[in-house]
């Protein structure tokens, strides 16, 4: 029989890598502990991503071991793989660091990850549609036995793709709970409103148009929000003497 324990492993991380939404969602503790897993799954030295957050700068996140891998990111301020793959949403395909030509194509990176003792690294963005959304580095120590495959930048490529969907999925999921929370404040604030015009035209015998005139002069001349004034009148803290005089 197949051994399928491989099969179900890589199955188990990208059910994790898309499974993001949750109201206490964290994207960096979340990418963290998915590219902590990419370093068990492709034999990697450490795993890091860099993804699109709600600033202007990228964020960077390192998997197992953090320190390591967040230092080989830290090291590409100046061009890495990673910054990249970030920058054009290509794939950087493997690159053996002992060679002389990665030492001038990324002078700083290629030091720091020769001092750390990666022998291979690669890039693959995090791209969900036209959108992208960020980029995963891989770092191979020189330990590794024979050219890097193929199937391994395949696989972080499948990686990749399901922590895109996650992502993706995730900022659908807040901009619509965004959304949903600006539609309930804005009927529950007419509610309140309809409510104090109604408690007005009672108390003031006028229609509910007056009754709405009244609160708005008011809470334009003290520089309120109607809802607030609306507020104020349904727990009868404002009387029609104040109202009046405006």
């Amino acid at each position: 029989m197949r051994d399928r324990t491989s099969e179900l492993r890589l199955a188990e991380v990208l059910m994790e890598a898309t499974n993001t939404l949750a109201d206490d969602f964290d994207p960096e503790r979340h990418l963290s502990r998915v590219a902590g897993h990419c370093v068990e799954l492709l034999d990697a030295s450490a795993t890091g991503v860099m993804f699109k957050g709600p600033g202007t700068s990228p964020v960077a996140v390192g998997g197992h071991p953090p320190d390591l891998a967040l230092d080989l990111l830290a090291a590409q301020q100046s061009g890495g793989p990673c910054v990249e793959s970030l920058g054009t949403g290509r794939t950087v395909p493997p690159v053996l660091l002992t060679e002389p030509e990665p030492a001038g194509r990324w002078p700083e990176f290629t030091e720091v990850a020769r001092t750390h003792g990666i022998a291979v690294t690669y890039a693959v963005p995090l791209r969900r549609h036209d959108d992208l959304l960020g980029a995963l580095n891989v770092f191979v120590p020189g330990t590794s036995q024979g050219p890097y495959a193929e199937g391994e930048l395949l696989l972080a490529q499948a990686i990749a793709d399901a922590i895109a969907v996650g992502l993706h999925n995730f900022h659908t999921y807040s901009e619509y709970r965004t959304l949903t929370t600006q539609l309930q404040g804005a009927l529950t604030s007419r509610i309140r409103i309809e409510q104090a015009k109604g408690i007005l035209a009672e108390r003031r015998h006028t229609s509910v148009d007056e009754a709405f005139d009244v609160l708005r002069r008011y809470a334009r001349r003290e520089r309120l929000l109607i809802d607030l004034v609306a507020t104020e009148v349904i727990k009868g803290s404002i009387d029609d003497k104040t109202l009046r005089g405006s």
